[in-house]
């Protein structure tokens, strides 16, 4: 293993289901805490949330679920033709084409978990550079109408804002059912991944939704399988089966996550859930997937060329 693979200490925050459409609570204290990522490689702290506790404040008692990209508007003028290429907004003005830096300040159109509508503004973009030149990171606020003022739609502990990297469609924010957790298609709309919740996390590990690999394969299948992983949802259902601060090291066959670490096999993933999982797991108690099949020899390599797309390890016990 090369000196450049590094170790990741990335501490996501602590919250039942970030993001998530529902009666979801948890304690205040919980709610903004986030990760700080200091390499693309290796051993990282899980945490629970899908995305960051987006619009969930006391002014507003709301989660954004997605974002329209028609309708967005730049000084007052609604863009024709809006859509990301990777993380970037591009559009048609009536001068022409713009994209890029041009969308500081722009506007889009907020879905909330109710049904409602709220209106965001991008505060400030941070362009990629080096090898993720494809990851564009913005600072979002959404207006709060109740006392006329902009606050953070991503918040850190403290409150100060944190960037968002959008990602074209939507996620199923539900548990325990069918469906939940699962990444929903949709060409009309983005989400809008607050830095430090699994979304964004596992783009940060270098699973890119619209990305692919040298071989020309697409990550949005190992992307979606991450953010299962970073969370524990072993069933697939949305329901995250782990305490924060669990320490996890991931891996994957094609060469994105590489294993650094001699720790016990965990689970293997796919887009759906885990395809197998060991009893030793990061879950506070034993895991139960009614109507679901394991493969046999969980974490055996080989499983790479038959459909799993990660596989976690766990640290052995202290």
């Amino acid at each position: 293993m090369g000196a450049w693979k590094q170790t990741v200490a990335a501490l996501v925050s602590a919250v039942s289901m970030a993001g998530c459409a529902g009666n979801v609570t948890e304690p205040v204290a919980l709610r903004s805490g986030v990760a700080e990522l200091a390499a693309p490689n290796g051993r990282n702290l899980n945490g629970r949330n899908l995305n960051g506790r987006n619009l969930n404040t006391p002014e507003l008692g709301q989660l954004l679920v997605s974002v329209d990209l028609a309708g967005a508007r730049i000084a007052e003028e609604v863009l024709g033709a809006v859509r990301l290429e990777g993380s970037v907004f591009h559009g048609v003005a009536s001068s022409g084409p713009v994209s890029g830096q041009s969308f500081l300040g722009a506007r889009f159109t907020g879905n909330l978990s109710s049904g409602d509508t709220v209106e965001l503004r991008v505060d400030g973009i941070e362009p990629g550079a080096g090898a993720d030149a494809d990851v564009w990171a913005y600072h979002v606020s959404y207006y709060d109408a109740a006392d006329a003022l902009w606050r953070p739609a991503c918040a850190a502990a403290d409150g100060s804002a944190l960037g968002a990297i959008p990602v074209a469609g939507r996620w199923d924010y539900r548990q325990g059912v069918a469906g939940g957790g699962a990444k929903v298609d949709d060409a009309a709309r983005f989400t809008f991944a607050c830095e430090g919740a699994a979304i964004a996390k596992c783009v940060r590990f270098g699973y890119r939704p619209w990305g692919t690999t040298a071989d020309g394969l697409s990550l949005a299948d190992h992307h979606q399988a991450c953010t299962r992983m970073v969370r524990a949802d072993f069933c697939g259902d949305g329901t995250s089966h782990t305490t924060d601060g669990q320490w996890v090291n991931l891996h994957d066959g094609v060469n994105v996550q590489t294993d650094t670490e001699a720790w016990l096999h965990e689970a293997e993933w796919d887009a759906d859930g885990a395809r197998c999982f060991t009893q030793t797991t990061r879950a506070a108690q034993a895991v139960s997937c009614p109507g679901q099949t394991q493969l046999t020899q969980c974490g055996k390599w080989a499983h790479f060329q038959a459909g799993t797309l990660i596989m976690s390890e766990v640290p052995p016990a202290q």
